[in-house]
Order: structure tokens, then C-alpha cells, then sequence
């Protein structure tokens, strides 16, 4: 394991990361009731293995890792995944766009990966508020070895322009990024009165997409229907040649 992953698996072990695992647990639980087929894959270790996928409903549920990690059940780049094309049913990526220094990369190779009408499911942090501030301000970052937050906003238009239909965000983490709030009932309090006082100034968010399915017309019937109607009106038959 590098330092940078240990030093990761510490901050989730500790106070600010049970504060972001615990709801982020809730949420994803909730995200896939209704997410089903046969195989759901979740892309990047965030926390235990089985963390979200004990509450995926597919027939099979996999942690791919781009290491040897406790649960892994494959070991693959999320940029090139060894996986087949339109394979996979369900995907999870919980901050793996985050921590990668190739993002688009990873959500092509997700569009790729998915079947037509698959479910994608990512969580990210809102580069707004205390918890982006927390994160500048501390040596390493918060959570340590972080490249980027990505806005919901942009990362839907990303989704968008690799063939996805993006639903609304599902926002969380209000609470202020401080350790003496993560056992307290203030921590509750705070959650509540973010999510009705300034519900975009969240910490995190939740997206779930859909891998659209384009239909074919064939070419000569796109044809035929084009030439039939000019102007409203129907076009007369060929006339015969005498």
C-alpha cells in the first residue's frame, strides 16, 4: 500500500471521514433500489470493499481497484478498464474522478463499459462552502492526496457529452468539516438547516446518470419520410412517362 493510500484509509477511518462514510452510505443504499440487472461494478476503493456494494441489487457486485486492495475483485486502471464493451449494468464511482489525473478518460471508458440504459452513480465534492476550504488550508488536502473537486453542474455537461441522461443532484454534507461535531447531535442539526436554508452550498453530491440508447432509422426509410411531406402537404405519386 503507497503512503498516499494509507494516509487515505486513516482520514476515512477517522472523525471528518466517518462524518462523510456515514452518509454517503445512506445515500448510495438509496441510489440503488432501484438500480438492477446482473452485474454492478464500483470503480475505486473508497473506504471498505463492501461498504456500498452490500446494498447494490444486481445478481453480482465487484470493487474494481487500480491496486491490490482488501476486496478487490479485479485490479484495473479506471482510465482503460479491462472490461468488455456494454458488460456491465450498474457503476459506482465514489470520488474515483477526484482522485485520477484523467477524469474524461474515466467517464468514457464508463460509457463504454455500460449497457445501453445502464446506471452510473457518482459522488463528488462541491468546491463550494467549508469543506473546499478545509481542504486548501490543510497540508495534503482533505481528504489527503485529492486532485480536483468538480462542480455538479460541469460534471453533468461531462456526462452529457459522453451520451448520458443526468438526473438532479442529490446534495449532503452541510455539517462543518470539524472532528468535535462528528459525534454530536449539533452535526444533525446543521445537516437539516443546510438542506433548507442553503441547499447549494453543500460539501457533497450525489449524480446518478443513465447511458442513453440512440435509435436507427434506417437511411431509405429517413429518406422516403423526408421526400413524402413538403410543406405540410402530402407529395403527389411519380407521374408515369408516356
Amino acid at each position: 500500500m503507497t503512503r498516499q493510500a494509507a494516509d487515505l484509509d486513516a482520514w476515512l477511518a477517522g472523525p471528518l471521514g466517518g462524518m462523510v462514510i456515514a452518509q454517503e452510505r445512506d445515500i448510495v443504499a438509496e441510489a440503488l433500489e432501484c438500480a438492477f440487472g446482473l452485474h454492478c461494478l464500483q470503480v475505486g476503493r473508497w473506504g471498505d470493499g463492501d461498504l456500498f456494494l452490500s446494498h447494490a441489487r444486481t445478481r453480482r457486485a465487484a470493487l474494481v481497484a487500480d491496486r491490490p486492495s482488501p476486496g478487490a475483485g479485479l485490479v484495473s486502471e479506471p482510465a482503460a478498464l479491462a472490461l468488455q464493451s456494454d458488460s456491465v449494468d450498474v457503476m459506482l464511482l465514489p470520488h474515483t474522478l477526484e482522485f485520477t489525473p484523467e477524469p474524461h478518460e474515466v467517464l468514457r471508458e464508463a460509457a463504454r463499459v455500460l449497457a445501453g440504459e445502464g446506471e452510473l452513480v457518482v459522488l463528488g465534492f462541491e468546491p463550494l462552502g467549508a469543506w473546499s476550504l478545509r481542504h486548501a488550508f490543510t497540508r495534503g488536502g482533505c481528504p489527503p492526496g485529492l486532485l480536483r473537486m468538480i462542480p455538479a453542474a460541469r460534471l453533468a455537461d461531462w456526462l452529457k457529452l459522453v451520451g448520458f441522461e443526468v438526473g438532479p443532484p442529490g446534495r449532503y454534507l452541510y455539517a462543518l468539516p470539524a472532528a468535535s461535531l462528528a459525534a454530536t447531535r449539533a452535526r444533525g442539526v446543521l445537516e437539516r438547516a443546510g438542506r433548507r436554508a442553503w441547499p447549494r452550498l453543500s460539501g457533497a453530491y450525489l449524480l446518478r446518470a443513465r447511458k442513453r440508447v440512440h435509435s436507427m432509422t434506417p437511411v431509405r426509410l429517413r429518406k422516403r419520410l423526408r421526400t413524402a411531406v413538403i410543406g405540410g402537404l402530402a407529395e403527389p405519386a411519380a407521374r408515369r412517362v408516356s
